[in-house]
């Protein structure tokens, strides 16, 4: 890439060493020589591979691949029996330096592979990977297959105390929300309580009202002394009256007598008519 930006209209090729060159001068590899053939040749700023490069840049492949410039970081990589691989490419004024990308290399990954082997042991366990595939032995097989199952059951409890937290909070909401509730509808009661039973309550005034309308029933207004006379209506005729006096009759002593009262008394009856 950087390369690329240096001379952006160039073709860049990248040179591949094989395995027996790169395990002989530098180390054992994570991955084999088709397996970096690959990765390089599916870089977008990758234009050729050149597989089986030389460790050591002569003329004659320079010559061959029509290479122009070499670039690669400018510390010197000192390897096989030379202080500097690039030096005489340095001094033919070929040479473009890079700079070197900080945490991806190859030593730092094989150092993150190592520190945290047993990690990465248990995973590929758990995996489906076979102790013989990882080169594990069967009492260290055992250990990761128990660390394992005590990761599970350690998260197994983790989940359950998130789980019972969520559900505590969850309460503590209900149960504020419920203590809220409750005081509002308890001083709405009160309130409620208070205008019906209170001093000036409407239960009050209702009993004093009744009290009140039972008082006026159970004593009543007297009626006037002088009552006013009905008017008799004038198509009803008047009742006639009769007074009746007592007459005081001695027995009469003859006959004659007897009809004298009598007619007397018919006499008196015709002048009151």
């Amino acid at each position: 890439m950087q390369a690329k930006t240096l001379f952006p209209n160039s073709y860049l090729l990248v040179g591949v060493c094989s395995d027996d060159l790169t395990h002989k001068f530098k180390g054992f590899t994570v991955m084999n020589e088709a397996e970096r053939y690959e990765a390089l040749r599916h870089c977008r700023y990758v234009d050729e591979v050149i597989r089986d490069a030389p460790w050591t840049l002569t003329p004659e492949f320079l010559e061959k691949h029509k290479i122009d410039f070499v670039a690669h970081d400018d510390i010197p990589y000192s390897s096989a029996g030379s202080d500097d691989v690039y030096k005489h490419i340095k001094e033919a004024g070929m040479f473009v330096p890079t700079q070197r990308t900080e945490g991806i290399s190859t030593s730092d990954i094989i150092t993150r592979i190592v520190r945290d082997y047993d990690v990465y042991a248990r995973r590929n366990l758990q995996r489906g990977y076979t102790a013989k595939e990882l080169n594990v032995s069967f009492i260290n097989e055992k250990k990761y297959r128990f660390q394992n199952q005590v990761d599970k059951m350690k998260e197994k409890v983790k989940t359950v105390e998130e789980r019972s937290k969520e559900f505590v909070n969850r309460v503590e909401e209900k149960s504020h929300d419920l203590i809220q509730k409750w005081e509002e509808k308890s001083r709405e009661f009160i309130g409620n309580f208070l205008e019906l039973f209170g001093p000036d309550g409407a239960w009050k005034q209702m009993f004093q009202e009744r009290s009140s309308r039972m008082l006026q029933a159970l004593s009543p207004k007297q009626s006037p002394v002088s009552s006013p006379t009905r008017s008799r209506s004038p198509s009803r005729s008047p009742s006639p009256t009769f007074s009746w006096l007592p007459i005081k009759t001695s027995p009469p002593s003859s006959p004659k007598a007897a009809s004298a009262s009598i007619s007397s008394l018919s006499e008196g009856d015709e002048d009151e008519k």
